[in-house]
């Protein structure tokens, strides 16, 4: 349906939003957040994700470690975090969905409607995400499976090593296996977010989160007491080595730093709808992207130590999870089960991440169509579960089919990632910075008129955009 038809139409009332349990305007009632605690949980489900365990790792490990870091951190605090809070004051403020709540700023404090672009942007966004992330997310899934059944562990450690990379290529060229996992993400994904806020995504994170640290805190566990490579992981994830790091590495940790926290894409504008007006958003914003480092941290120092112990690579690229580490898992004492606790916290990881990108586009088909929010579940997860399809493909039946030499996955994450993410951070921080009217801002994020304030409106209207484009510059070039 076109934007103009959308706009024509009268929003639901608030009562019967919250009578179906579905999109509230942050006052806490029952299709709300129960507590800023849940609002926490959901944000670093949301957050969390292959990004932090996945990539974190190897990109620090391909550009010096501690260096890195340091630089990583700087950026989250003046980069991430900002448009981070700035998302959620938007939806908590404007209420209902992104597109709804941005034009609703809008029309308050008299600037143009159009700036409602940028929930159009992040709900194109997340759809496009969601459709390859799924996939991808399913890998975590085959990976469970092949060391349940022992189709890892059943091998030498010499064996292992020489089969790992053609088992990884064998699952990528198997459709069956990527539109398997692929389905499973989806149906999982679909289930939870029909339930609703409270219902549903509330309770999942509830689990999923909690579970999420218990496995990352006893595989780092296990990393220091078993492997005798611990304080050499520590050393070279936190000593700084500047003079390994480049201005490519700069760049890359400004970018990951931004992408982490889930900003770009409408998500934590949806969240912050439903949440309590009396839950200071600066503070909940710092928990947040701490709590989001925090895992990327302890799964580098879950990693490397089994890593360096096997003499690989800490910097071995994408390949270092789904490669190196089932080679490195089969080499250590009871390696198939810290294998299978592993990849079970990869899927779990994905999933808190799944039900938060679709979120934001079920909650404005609910809000603006005649369909239910289980029938907007399963009318959006089903389009995305079929763009899906092609991503699965990309590696194997359609692999000869390429646009720009990137197929269709490749192709979908180029764009998301290097364009459209970019952009809608870009254009949220402009909107809070610029836009959005100085006292409104000020009242949503409960800093005052202070000197803190002043720093946060400052970051939004110049070192943010300004970062976010030199990121998206260099992704282009």
């Amino acid at each position: 349906m076109t934007t103009n038809a959308l706009a024509g139409r009268p929003a639901r009332s608030a009562g019967a939003a919250g009578a179906r349990g579905d999109a509230s305007s942050g006052d806490g009632g029952p299709s709300g957040w129960s507590s800023k605690t849940a609002f926490i949980l959901a944000a670093v489900g949301s957050a969390v994700g292959l990004g932090n365990i996945w990539k974190f790792p190897y990109i620090a490990g391909e550009h010096g470690g501690g260096a890195f870091v340091l630089v990583y951190l700087a950026c989250v605090a003046c980069i991430g975090l900002p448009v981070l809070i700035a998302e959620i004051a938007i939806g908590r403020r404007g209420g209902g969905s992104p597109i709804m709540a941005l034009r609703r700023l809008a029309a308050r404090d008299g600037v143009s409607r159009r700036w409602a672009v940028v929930g159009w942007l992040g709900l194109a966004c997340a759809f496009l995400i969601l459709s390859f992330y799924s996939v991808a997310a399913g890998w975590a899934l085959c990976y469970l499976w092949f060391v349940i059944s022992g189709q890892i562990a059943a091998a030498g450690a010499g064996e292992v090593a020489e089969t790992m990379p053609a088992l990884f290529t064998s699952l990528l060229g198997n459709p069956g296996a990527l539109v398997a996992g692929h389905t499973a993400i989806m149906a999982v994904t679909i289930f939870v977010v029909a339930r609703g806020v409270r219902g549903g995504l509330e309770k999942a994170v509830r689990v999923m989160v909690p579970c999420l640290f218990a496995l990352l805190i006893c595989l780092v566990i296990y990393a220091a007491t078993t492997t005798g490579a611990f304080s050499e992981a520590l050393a070279f994830l936190l000593q700084p080595k500047f003079e390994d790091l480049s201005w490519n590495g700069v760049l890359v940790a400004l970018g990951h730093a931004f992408f982490t926290l889930s900003v770009g894409m409408t998500v934590l504008m949806a969240y912050g709808a439903h949440l309590d007006k009396k839950v200071n958003i600066a503070s909940t914003g710092v928990a947040i992207a701490g709590l989001d480092t925090l895992v990327a941290l302890l799964a580098g120092l879950a990693i490397f130590p089994i890593v360096i112990a096997n003499g690989m690579e800490p910097g071995s690229g994408p390949g270092l999870v789904f490669i190196s580490l089932p080679i490195a898992f089969s080499q250590v004492a009871g390696g198939g089960i810290v294998a299978a606790a592993f990849f079970l916290f990869l899927a779990v990881a994905a999933l808190s991440s799944t039900i938060s990108v679709l979120e934001p586009v079920v909650e404005y088909l609910d809000e603006r169509t005649p369909l239910s929010r289980s029938g907007a579940c399963l009318l959006t997860g089903g389009a995305i579960w079929l763009l899906g399809l092609g991503c699965a493909f990309a590696f194997n039946i359609w692999a000869d089919i390429t646009l720009f030499g990137k197929n269709f996955f490749d192709l979908l994450d180029f764009l998301t990632a290097n364009i459209m993410l970019p952009l809608g951070g870009m254009l949220v921080a402009l909107f809070s910075g610029y836009a959005l009217s100085r006292s409104a801002l000020r009242e949503e994020l409960g800093l005052g008129a202070g000197a803190a304030f002043c720093v946060v409106r400052f970051l939004l209207r110049y070192v943010a955009p300004l970062g976010v484009a030199t990121v998206m510059i260099y992704n282009l070039l």
